[in-house]
């Protein structure tokens, strides 16, 4: 497959951080990392806290850049400085907490303080805003003042804030960790139609494994390295060595799995609740 095909590339990345002490060496967070992710692909990338998860997030718009080996985010290199401004219009992160990310005391505001950074006519700008705030659903809160948003809501508006800027992909570094459950729902609903019917490349990093069935391919992050990489059903099958590294599996899944126990020829490889319910129905009535 041609390079051109990709829009992240790590190739033997190792990263760590600086310590706080002098002569005092950390551990790498990331430990010879190789990954490649398509255009128009949606990752779900998993791991317990330390994995490495935030840093590869980090990483991949030149937010930080490798210790070694090479990063190439649309095509160019993150450790050229002379290409950041560049990398950061086709690559957009989404942080946890929205409340860090908005920096306006109007959303619409708020939502155009990016392209209005990146020099963009302001009547571009406002089409822009317009656009991106109608596709997270946030239109009709254009003029409201953003702190007194819901979460979820707030989230929202920090997606919008990188659609704003056309970036091509975004990473979301786990951005419903501190929702509710409605606003949870609202942001993954916001997340599958931009990568569904837009295109957008997205890279969402979780620790919620209910949330990853969604992705077309889910990525297992431990000690600094990739342990498992592919669609849902396949990573969510390895139920052992997912448990040795302290993840679980989706909660349908792991129904489907102890049911099993005494169904034997219950089905596998289902994933959600909606997947659940249909076999199950299927099978009493078989």
């Amino acid at each position: 497959m041609r390079d051109n095909e990709y829009i992240l590339q790590f190739n033997n990345v190792c990263f760590r951080y600086e310590g706080d002490e002098e002569n005092v060496v950390l551990p790498l967070a990331l430990d010879n990392i190789n990954l490649n992710i398509k255009k128009g692909e949606f990752v779900a990338v998993l791991g317990h806290n330390g994995s490495g998860k935030s840093t590869l997030a980090k990483l991949c718009n030149a937010l930080l850049v490798p210790e070694s080996g090479k990063v190439i985010a649309a095509g160019m290199d993150t450790s050229d400085s002379i290409h950041e401004y560049d990398i950061r219009q086709h690559i957009g992160v989404v942080f946890q907490n929205p409340d860090n990310q908005i920096v306006a005391t109007i959303v619409e505001e708020d939502v155009a303080f990016g392209p209005e950074n990146l020099g963009v006519e302001p009547k571009e700008i406002r089409r822009r805003v317009d656009e991106a705030l109608k596709t997270v659903g946030m239109y009709e809160y254009r003029l409201h003042e953003p702190h007194k948003l819901s979460g979820g809501q707030k989230q929202r508006v920090a997606i919008a804030g990188i659609l704003a800027m056309m970036t091509d992909c975004i990473v979301l570094d786990e951005p419903t960790a501190m929702l509710d459950p409605i606003g949870r729902r609202e942001v993954l609903k916001t997340i599958g139609k931009l990568n569904k019917e837009l295109g957008i490349t997205i890279v969402f990093i979780t620790h919620f494994m209910n949330e990853a069935v969604a992705a077309d391919r889910v990525i297992i992050m431990d000690s600094a390295k990739i342990l498992l990489d592919g669609t849902p059903k396949e990573v969510f099958k390895e139920r052992n060595l997912l448990k040795k590294v302290g993840l679980g599996i989706p909660p349908a899944a792991e129904l489907a799995h102890k049911l099993r126990k005494t169904l034997p020829d219950f089905p596998d490889g289902i994933l959600t609740a909606d997947e659940f319910a249909e076999r199950f129905i299927t099978y009493a009535r078989a």
